[in-house]
C-alpha cells in the first residue's frame, strides 16, 4: 500500500467518523431541546426519521452519480454540506429549519459515507479491502458510539455547542480533502497486486447481468442487518428494564463494553476473521449467533445471561456490515459507487422500519419485538449457503 493510498484512507476514515458523529451528536441535547422548544415527542420522531429519509431516497443516485463523476467531487460537496446542516442546526430555533437541517445532514451522510467505502474499494487490492473496510466500519461505529457522549460533553457548555464544533470540523474535514486527497485521475482502479485482467467491465446496474442471485441475497442480507440491529437496539433499554429490572448503570455497562468490543472487532480481527475463514463463512456465524442469542435473551432468567447475550448479538452484527460490504464490493467490481449507494439506502430502510415494527410489536408483547428479529436473521442464515465465491460472484456478474 503506497503512501499516497494510506493518506487517501485516513482521510476517508475521519470523513466517515466526522458524519457518523453527526448523526448521534442530537441524542444527548433532544431532551432539552423538546422541553425548550415546547415540541412533541412526535416533533422529535418525524425530525429523526428526516435524516434516514434523505439517505434512503439519496444514496442510490449519489452512488451512480459517483461512479459517473468521480469520488473527490461527491466527497467534497458531501462534507460541506455536513457544515451546513450543523451550523444550520446550531443557529435556529425553528422546527422547520431543524426539519430542513437533517434532511440536508440525511444528504450529506448518503454523499459520505457510500462514497468512502466505493473510493476504498477502488484503491486496494482484494487482499487489502476487507482490512480497509474493517476500518472504516470502525469508523462507522466509533462515530455513532461516541458521538452521544461528545455531545453531553459539549452541551455542558451550551446545547448548540455540539453543532457549531461539529461544523467547524466540516469545513476543516472539506478542506484537507481538497488539498490532500489525490484526483480521481491519480488513482488507478487497477491497484498493485491485480491484472488488468481482473478488471472486466460490469454490467449496467439496470440489466439482469447485473442483479444476480448473489448480489440479490446479500442485500437482502444488508437490509435484515440493520433491521435487525434497529430493531434489537431500538427498544433494548426498555426491554431489559421491564423484564429483567436493569438499572441505568446496568445498561450503560453493556453499553460501553459494547463500544469497546466492536472497535476492538473491526479494527483488530475483522482482517484476521475473514482471511482464516472468508467473508461467507463469516456471515453464516454471525447470523447463528445473533438470532440463537436474541431467542436465548427471550428465555434467560438472569442479568449475567442478558449481557452475555447481548454482547454476542452486538459482536455479530458489528462483524456482519463489513462482511457483507466487502462480499458486494468483490462481487461487481466497477459498479462500486452504485453498490455503496443501494448499501446505505437499504441500511436506511432497515434503520426507519426496525424502531417502528419493534415498538409496535412491544406494546403486545415484550418477546414478539425479539422473536421476530430471530426469524428474520434464520431466513438470512440459511440464505447464506446460497452465496457463492467472491470470484465466482464477479464472474457472473458480468457473463
Amino acid at each position: 500500500m503506497t503512501k499516497k493510498t494510506k493518506r487517501a484512507i485516513f482521510i476517508l476514515i475521519f470523513s466517515e467518523f466526522l458524519v457518523c458523529l453527526g448523526i448521534s451528536l442530537i441524542i444527548p441535547v433532544m431532551p432539552f431541546l423538546k422541553t425548550e422548544l415546547h415540541l412533541s415527542a412526535t416533533d422529535m420522531g418525524i425530525m429523526n426519521a428526516l435524516f434516514a429519509f434523505a439517505q434512503f431516497v439519496a444514496s442510490p443516485l449519489i452512488g451512480r452519480l459517483s461512479d459517473k463523476i468521480g469520488r473527490k467531487p461527491v466527497l467534497t460537496a458531501g462534507l460541506i454540506l455536513y457544515m451546513v446542516s450543523e451550523v444550520l442546526f446550531a443557529l435556529t430555533n425553528y422546527l422547520w429549519v431543524f426539519d430542513i437541517s437533517r434532511l440536508i445532514g440525511g444528504l450529506s451522510a448518503a454523499m459520505v459515507v457510500p462514497t468512502a467505502m466505493a473510493l476504498a474499494s477502488d484503491i486496494t487490492t482484494k487482499r487489502q479491502r476487507a482490512r480497509v473496510i474493517g476500518w472504516l466500519s470502525a469508523a462507522f461505529s466509533g462515530g455513532l458510539i461516541l458521538g452521544p457522549g461528545i455531545g453531553g460533553i459539549l452541551a455542558g457548555i451550551s446545547y448548540k455547542t455540539p453543532f457549531w464544533v461539529a461544523g467547524a470540523l466540516g469545513l476543516i474535514s472539506a478542506v484537507v480533502l481538497i488539498v490532500l486527497l489525490p484526483s480521481d485521475a491519480e488513482e488507478n482502479r487497477i491497484v498493485e497486486g491485480e491484472s488488468a485482467e481482473d478488471a472486466k467491465p460490469a454490467a449496467h446496474p439496470m440489466t439482469r447481468a447485473f442483479w444476480t442471485v448473489p448480489i440479490i441475497i446479500l442485500f437482502t442480507m444488508i437490509l435484515v442487518s440493520s433491521f435487525g440491529l434497529q430493531g434489537f437496539e431500538s427498544i433494548y433499554s426498555i426491554y431489559v428494564n421491564e423484564v429483567f429490572h436493569f438499572s441505568l448503570s446496568n445498561i450503560a455497562l453493556v453499553l460501553t463494553l459494547n463500544g469497546l468490543i466492536s472497535l476492538f472487532l473491526q479494527v483488530a480481527m475483522f482482517d484476521t476473521l475473514v482471511s482464516k475463514f472468508g467473508e461467507r463463512r463469516v456471515i453464516r456465524i454471525c447470523f447463528f449467533l445473533a438470532a440463537v442469542c436474541t431467542i436465548w435473551i427471550t428465555q434467560a432468567h438472569t442479568k449475567l445471561e442478558v449481557m452475555i447475550a447481548t454482547l454476542v448479538i452486538f459482536s455479530a452484527f458489528d462483524l456482519l456490515r463489513p462482511a457483507i460490504t466487502t462480499l458486494l464490493t468483490k462481487a461487481s467490481e466497477a459498479n462500486q459507487g452504485l453498490i455503496n449507494g443501494l448499501n446505505m439506502s437499504l441500511t436506511s430502510v432497515g434503520n426507519i422500519v426496525g424502531p417502528i415494527m419493534s415498538g409496535m410489536l412491544l406494546d403486545w408483547n415484550t418477546h414478539y419485538p425479539y422473536l421476530v428479529v430471530a426469524v428474520f436473521l434464520i431466513v438470512s442464515y440459511l440464505m447464506a449457503f446460497m452465496l457463492k465465491r467472491p470470484d465466482t460472484m464477479q464472474k457472473q456478474s458480468v457473463e
